[in-house]
C-alpha cells in the first residue's frame, strides 16, 4: 500500500534485479580481492578454495540474474526500453544543464548500460580464466587484464553509486525507491519532471 504523497517508482522485479546484482557483485568483489591482494591471500591461505567459491559464486550470480530476467521479462523489457531511450534533454543533462528527466536520468541510463556490459564481460572473462586454469589452450594474457580492469572501473562506479545513494542530499531519496518501491511525489516532480507515474 502506497503512503500518501508517494508514488510507485520501482516494481518488485526491478528491485529484485537490482539487489540480486548488488549482493552478487559484493560477494564476488570480496572473494576476488582475496585472490587479487597478496596479503589477503596469505591471510586466508586457502587460495584454491577461494578460487572455487569465487567461480561458482559468479556462475550462481549470473544464473540468478538470468532467472530474474526470465521471471520479469515483460516488465523488465519495458524498463530496458526506458533506459535505452536517449533524447536531447539527456544530452543537455550530461552537459550539466538543468533539464527535465524521465523516470531515469541520463546518468542512470549510462550506469545501467555499463552494468549490463560489465556483467557479460565479467562472466566471459571469468569463464576463460577458469578454463585457462584447467586447460592452457584457454589461457590468454589479455583475459586477466580485462577481468582486473573491469574490477577497477566497477569499483570506481560503485563508489560513485554509493555516494549518490547514501550521501548526496539531492539524490539520497532515490534509495527509498530501490528499497520500498516508492518516492515522494514532490521529489519525483523536482528530479524527474518528464516522468508520469502510473
Amino acid at each position: 500500500m502506497k503512503k500518501a504523497g508517494y508514488v510507485s517508482c520501482f516494481s518488485r522485479i526491478e528491485r529484485l534485479l537490482h539487489w540480486v546484482n548488488a549482493l552478487g557483485f559484493f560477494f564476488l568483489l570480496a572473494t576476488g580481492l582475496i585472490l587479487y591482494l597478496p596479503r589477503l591471500s596469505v591471510l586466508v591461505s586457502r587460495r584454491q578454495t577461494i578460487q572455487y567459491i569465487h567461480f561458482w559464486g559468479g556462475v550462481a550470480w549470473l544464473g540468478v540474474l538470468a532467472a530474474v530476467l526470465v521471471l520479469g521479462a515483460r516488465r523488465l523489457l519495458a524498463t530496458a526500453r526506458e533506459l535505452d531511450s536517449f533524447d536531447q534533454d539527456d544530452l543537455r543533462w550530461l552537459r550539466g544543464r538543468k533539464v527535465p528527466q524521465g523516470r531515469f536520468n541520463a546518468g542512470q541510463k549510462i550506469n545501467a548500460a555499463l552494468t549490463a556490459a560489465f556483467t557479460i564481460l565479467f562472466g566471459v572473462s571469468g569463464l576463460l580464466l577458469w578454463f585457462g586454469e584447467q586447460d592452457t589452450r584457454y589461457r590468454f594474457a589479455s583475459t586477466v587484464i580485462l577481468h582486473d580492469g573491469l574490477m577497477y572501473v566497477s569499483l570506481a562506479l560503485l563508489v560513485g553509486h554509493l555516494y549518490l545513494a547514501l550521501i548526496h542530499p539531492a539524490t539520497r531519496h532515490a534509495l527509498r525507491g530501490m528499497t520500498l518501491g516508492t518516492v515522494s511525489s514532490e521529489w519525483a516532480g523536482r528530479h524527474h519532471a518528464k516522468w508520469r507515474p502510473e
